[in-house]
């Protein structure tokens, strides 16, 4: 601790013998000269006795602060951090001689540095190292290669790693050497495409001749492969085939991962097999009317070369690269993954064409590829200026999907004309809202004139009362024939969300919101993972008792959201006081655990391991 003393309305003399001392003048000597034996005391000097030491230090401190009394100025009080070495304490104080001095630069140094050009070069030693363990020579003699126990542990151990972690220069070499006797082990084959140099076309022939023998890895581990970790065509393309083994509702947990997958596709062949459609539906000869011309979004007419010609009496798919892919699944849906080796031909098909041809076969899938698609495409996007290029590719897939359906079955075509609906409707139902928004008054007024421009067959010349079924895009399953306009309300919030009750077909209600001015997509992608964990739970006999509530961004600026009726617990307990007594009169039971029925506390048991 240091005092240092304060000399208000004064400039600081930084000089040797200057008017402004820190320390005070000569009339505090008996003070300084009793803070130079503190210190000799603090740095070990003098010796140490407790009941002397405690004394001394009181009469000092009181010492000083008559001082700083009868001296009447201001001091400064620093406090040095301090530490220990030897036994000694210390005071850390930062000091650089010559701090404020200028350098001279010195032409001739003592130290002659010389610039390696080749420090950020490869290392021909290495090099050569692994051309030669990985040349077309010693992958004859690595067939017959087994492991011993310890190099099969170690195996075993790199196989187990997550998908995250990064192969060494040392695990690689070991992968490679062994990849024979790993062919057996489908989950080896990430690992295996890991160590391959891609680069090196002798090293890239030889893993593709051995990809089709390898043992046909899971589904879901094929997802990894079309990651941006893995760019090969061949790599990608062997991803589908496995894929292609996939039922449509695995199909439909992973969809919006799969079309995010899309960006790390080779945009050339995607804008190539567009252009494919678009020259065969030029040489046609028959034009789109204009209902089907004005069917097509306003976004696919922003590609440069799309064309408004089709064959409506074609029932195969015109594109050939599409046509191959049709001729590769017989359009039944499976129901568990194939465990045979895949064929060379399965491996011609890209994910593009797989999403297309498995999307026109399943409405549900249809209906979900199309939104998001439709969502990628989207120019103005809330999240920043979108990449021209990556925004065109999905053009491109759009369009062709679109081109797909149109010039398929009939039963295509009716998806393309149910796509067409929802489109329109979802158009109108976005200038009804932002008509709404732009209304003044409170909310109620806001809701009453919702419910009569809902009401009014003539507002933006669409009847939201009654229209033509077709498949609410939120929930294909169920199809909508019209709103009811006294249910409709709006929610209290700075957006004013709405909650929308549609009428079905099946005489039931189906409530909805519809949010405008929020992008979804992130819930919309929390939701699907939460559903997805709820699916692989249950694969292990694990049911927590999920019901994930169902969104969809039909836009970076709006979406909609399932309406699931509940009770917050805050207001169970204010009403019933407990949870127990809530369930006990809404399920009583008489034979059931507590006077409720067995059923509901085993279902509340489950949901309780979610909330962890």
């Amino acid at each position: 601790m240091i005092d240092l003393q304060v000399w208000p309305d004064q400039v600081a003399d930084g000089s040797l013998n200057n008017n402004t001392p820190g320390k005070g003048g000569s009339g505090r000597a008996k003070v300084q000269k009793i803070n130079k034996l503190a210190k000799k005391y603090r740095n070990g000097h003098i010796p140490k006795v407790d009941w002397l030491d405690r004394l001394a230090f009181r009469e000092i401190e009181l010492v000083n602060e008559k001082e700083k009394r009868n001296s009447q100025f201001l001091y400064l009080m620093v406090e040095f951090p301090k530490f220990e070495q030897n036994g000694v304490n210390y005071a850390m104080v930062y000091y650089e001689k010559d701090g404020d001095g200028i350098y001279q630069f010195r032409v001739q140094a003592d130290i002659v540095t010389v610039p390696d050009s080749e420090i950020l070069l490869e290392n021909l030693v290495e090099v050569k190292h692994h051309k030669l363990a990985r040349s077309l020579r010693s992958g004859m003699s690595d067939k017959d290669v087994k492991p011993n126990a310890a190099v099969r542990d170690q195996l075993h151990t790199i196989v187990a790693y997550p998908p995250t972690k990064a192969l060494t220069a040392e695990e690689q070499d070991l992968v490679w050497k062994f990849r024979f006797y790993l062919s057996s082990q489908e989950k080896a084959l990430t690992k295996f495409l890991k160590c391959v140099n891609w680069n090196s076309p002798p090293e890239a022939k030889q893993a593709l001749d051995l990809l089709p023998l390898w043992a046909p890895m899971d589904v879901e581990d094929a997802l990894e492969l079309l990651s941006p970790n893995f760019t090969h065509p061949a790599v990608r393309r062997y991803a589908v085939s496995r894929l292609s083994q996939a039922p449509d509702e695995d199909l439909l947990l992973y969809l919006l991962q799969l079309v995010q997958a899309l960006k790390y596709e080779n945009y050339e062949e995607i804008a190539a097999l567009s252009n494919e459609i678009v020259i065969e539906t030029e040489n046609s000869g028959r034009k789109f009317s204009s209902a089907d011309n004005e069917s097509i979004p306003k976004q696919t007419k922003e590609l440069k070369k799309s064309s408004s010609s089709v064959n409506s009496s074609d029932s195969a798919i015109s594109a050939p690269s599409t046509a191959r892919a049709a001729s590769q699944m017989d359009g039944n849906t499976l129901t568990e993954a194939s465990t045979e080796p895949v064929k060379p031909l399965e491996l011609n098909m890209d994910l593009a064409t797989f999403l297309i041809h498995r999307a026109c076969l399943n409405s549900t899938l249809t209906n979900y590829f199309f939104w998001y698609l439709w969502t990628e495409c989207d120019k103005d996007d809330v999240t920043g200026k979108p990449d021209t290029k990556e925004r065109n590719m999905y053009l491109a897939v759009f369009s062709r999907f679109l081109q797909t359906l149109q010039k398929g079955l009939p039963e295509w075509q009716s998806r393309r004309a149910f796509l067409r609906k929802q489109q329109v409707f979802m158009d109108k139902l976005v200038s009804l809202m932002k008509s709404i928004a732009r209304e003044s008054g409170n909310r109620k007024k806001k809701i009453e004139r919702l419910q009569s421009m809902l009401a009014n067959p003539d507002a933006f010349n669409y009847n939201f009362a009654d229209f033509k079924p077709f498949p609410f895009p939120l929930d294909p399953d169920v199809v909508i024939k019209g709103i009811v306009p006294e249910k409709t309300t709006l929610f209290k919030s700075a957006l004013m969300p709405s909650r929308l009750t549609f009428r079905s077909t099946t005489g039931q209600e189906y409530v909805a919101i519809f949010k405008h001015g929020d992008d979804l997509r992130q819930d919309q992608l929390i939701l699907q993972i939460i559903t997805l964990m709820d699916k692989l739970l249950r694969r292990e006999n694990l049911d927590l008792k999920l019901t994930p509530y169902r969104v969809l961004a039909t836009s970076s600026k709006h979406g909609l959201v399932q309406f699931v009726e509940s009770m917050p617990v805050a207001e169970v307990l204010a009403t019933e006081g407990t949870i127990q007594n809530f369930f006990r009169k809404h399920n009583p039971s008489e034979n059931g655990p507590y006077g409720i029925a067995a059923e509901v506390m085993d279902t509340y048991v489950r949901s309780c391991g979610t909330q962890s």
